[in-house]
């Protein structure tokens, strides 16, 4: 603090009204109080009409990591970006944090739906790789001895050069967390992605049909729509495997239901599709109607299932089937739950040739800050959503494919689609 409180002088050098004179003279100061030229928006900061209380207060953790003798870096996905990064030292960082970004910008580092936060590089003798493990918003700054310049004046810049190497330096930093980061070794790509896998895990073989043609638009009417597609393809000797259904194939955005006016027979609808040899996916997103004759929304109430904001009450937020609820796949005994919803005499009207579709699992919250969570709502064990915010899909995912192991007794490899992903989703289903 630039001002101290008083000193009293010892008891012999006071005396009467001198004593009293300084007393007036010396204002208390109270050294709890915060420093006048404290930074704004340290303990509080306002996004529009959001605010984030950061009951913590202000975090951050970074590493500067270089690479010697490379010219590039690529990956951290997801990115609409060139494959070989670019310096960011004119711009903003790559930025990783998973969002609902509608029509997004290309040659722009913004976020996307995944955040995998992986970095490759590579020359003609080595390749090395980087894993940031953490899930909170991240940044990653590019800097180049090598970037920025044409073609033709960086051949001539390392002939000229001949004594300088190449370096690609970059500073990562995340807003929470501890740092836990891996060097992957290489020395080739092989045994780079290897060690990657060893981390994160591998990707399982896919169902044979899941490589072949999916047919899907936004929104197949009802069963005689199905129906008319699937003979369309039949009477013009096109191959396909799969039909997908979205949002409007249930009952009012509820899911793991059926329209009863548009699809009232989805088991016959299905096993027509089967005797084609065809599968079916369905969208199953994470929010959840508040409607307490809904089974799934009365269920996890009951069982206190849901996100919570910051006040301790299931996070309230709009999506497509108007207030809705989130469950928290962070906590196993959820996704145990959730997993549970995939069995065939729970989610009625599928068969073993239904597959799911988790889409909008960023979280989209369409009237939250960046159309996502607050990052002060709360999940198990008190953990903020700004430390784990880059989790929430994956670890949707993981339960939906668990259900899927499950309604076969594991006798069928799962086919699931997301739009979120983390480091790790690869063991899930595609992206």
């Amino acid at each position: 603090m630039n001002s101290q409180p008083a000193v009293e002088k010892p008891a012999e050098e006071n005396n009467g009204d001198q004593a009293s004179n300084d007393a007036q003279q010396q204002p208390s100061v109270d050294v709890a109080k915060p420093q006048e030229h404290e930074e704004p928006d340290m303990w509080e900061e306002t996004f529009k009409s959001h605010t984030d209380s950061r009951p913590n207060g202000p975090e951050s953790i970074g590493v500067d990591i270089s690479f010697h003798d490379f010219q590039h870096v690529y990956g951290i996905p997801e990115h609409a970006d060139q494959f070989a990064l670019r310096s960011t030292t004119s711009g903003d960082p790559y930025r990783l944090y998973n969002l609902d970004v509608f029509e997004y910008e290309l040659n722009n580092p913004m976020s996307l739906y995944a955040s995998i936060p992986y970095m490759l590089a590579h020359n003609q003798k080595f390749t090395v790789g980087v894993f940031w493990l953490n899930a909170a918003e991240t940044w990653v700054d590019i800097s180049s001895n090598f970037s920025d310049k044409g073609i033709f004046s960086k051949v001539a810049s390392f002939i000229t050069k001949s004594n300088e190497i190449p370096q690609v330096d970059t500073h990562w930093f995340s807003e929470s967390g501890v740092i836990d980061v891996y060097i992957l070794l290489g020395p080739r790509p092989a045994d780079v992605f290897r060690q990657y896998g060893s981390l994160t895990g591998n990707t399982k073989l896919p169902p044979m049909f899941s490589i072949g043609y999916h047919q899907c638009r936004w929104n197949y009417n009802d069963e005689t729509d199905v129906k008319n597609v699937n003979a369309g393809f039949e009477e013009h000797h096109i191959p396909m495997d799969v039909i997908w259904l979205d949002i409007e194939h249930t009952d009012g955005k509820r899911y793991f239901t059926w329209d009863a006016l548009k699809f009232p027979t989805p088991d016959q609808m299905m096993n027509h599709l089967s005797a084609y040899g065809r599968k079916m996916v369905t969208i199953v997103d994470p929010h959840i109607k508040q409607d307490t004759n809904y089974q799934i929304y009365s269920e996890a109430k009951e069982k206190n299932y849901f996100i919570k904001d910051k006040n301790g009450n299931a996070a309230d937020g709009w999506c497509w089937p108007g207030s809705s609820s989130w469950p928290d796949f962070l906590n196993e005994e959820v996704r145990d739950w959730w997993a549970s919803k995939f069995m065939l005499d729970s989610y009625k009207g599928t068969t073993l040739d239904t597959y799911t579709w988790n889409d909008m699992n960023e979280p989209s919250v369409f009237n939250g800050p960046e159309i996502t969570f607050n990052k002060d709502v709360v999940h198990l064990n008190g953990i903020e959503h700004r430390c784990v915010h880059n989790l929430y899909g994956i670890s949707q995912v993981n339960a939906t494919y668990h259900g899927h192991l499950a309604r076969s007794n594991g006798e069928r490899r799962p086919f699931i689609l997301t739009r979120s992903a983390f480091a790790g989703s690869q063991r899930y289903g595609a992206i």
